[in-house]
């Protein structure tokens, strides 16, 4: 192995998966009552666009993906693209629209991926754990390239509109990207999940690089997709009574609170 391949690894018992599907209908079940069915929805797209790159491009393409004998990458694969991808943009999409309850679900989420861990080592037994892992030589690079051309668009934008009001909020943009992730993460690691057996360095790796690139690199683009979609639609799934412009939703998103509601 080169010294700047990174390798992610997850070992968990299957209970772990068990668990997390119920915490996932339970998750569902709060956005529907809470009446965030755009929020929702955005989350199950979302999960297939992971199965798509997950499976499809690291695995079928790079060859990057593995698992231990005995199960099957392709379902493994489907509940943890489902999982991460639901969670993840269900989470972004309520940071980028202030939700008024922004804190409430940030702890509902942030404290499952911590506690879903320590859940399973301690009920599941002596179930034969899973082992999957991916290598990121082969395609780190392409991402990169990706994060930083989506932000060099944002700062393009924001020199050349000279309207304060209607800048993006580079900042906010970014505590998400790398926020959402450090805090899964985080969750695996302390969980005795991520990186099981390896060194302290080869721990940290991907925590760090993970959270500054992964999906810190999709957000300006998540960005200008809430934008269009927002300026045209309320959490209800019904049209705006007016719609608006892009920059004009930059405004409006800008002179929003998240305790506001």
């Amino acid at each position: 192995m080169e010294v700047t391949e990174i390798i992610a690894r997850r070992q968990f018992a299957p209970l772990y998966i068990w668990l997390d599907l119920a915490f996932l209908v339970l998750l569902a079940g709060l956005l529907l009552w809470k009446k965030q069915y755009l929020t929702l929805l955005v989350g199950f797209v979302m999960g297939w666009v992971y199965m798509a790159v997950d499976y499809g491009i690291f695995h079928l393409v790079c060859h990057a993906r593995s698992i231990t004998p005995g199960y099957s990458l392709f379902w493994v694969l489907l509940w943890m693209s489902m999982s991460y991808g639901f969670t993840n943009f269900v989470w972004i999409w309520l940071w980028l629209s202030k939700d008024s309850h922004l804190l409430e679900w940030s702890l509902l989420i942030v404290s499952w991926w911590f506690c879903c861990p320590l859940l399973t080592q301690t009920f599941a037994g002596d179930q034969t754990p899973i082992v999957i892992q991916r290598t990121t030589g082969s395609y780190h690079g392409w991402m990169a390239a990706i994060l930083f051309m989506g932000y060099l668009g944002l700062v393009i934008y924001n020199l050349w509109q000279k309207d304060r009001s209607k800048r993006a909020q580079i900042p906010w943009i970014l505590a998400i990207g790398i926020l959402v992730q450090f805090g899964w993460e985080a969750g695996l690691l302390l969980g005795g999940v991520r990186s099981a057996g390896f060194s302290l360095t080869e721990k940290l790796l991907p925590l760090i690089v993970n959270s500054l690139l992964e999906t810190n690199l999709g957000m300006p683009y998540v960005y200008l997709i809430f934008l269009a979609v927002t300026a045209r639609f309320t959490q209800q799934l019904r049209p705006r009574t007016e719609k608006v412009s892009l920059t004009r939703r930059i405004q409006e998103i800008n002179a929003q609170k998240v305790r506001e509601g």
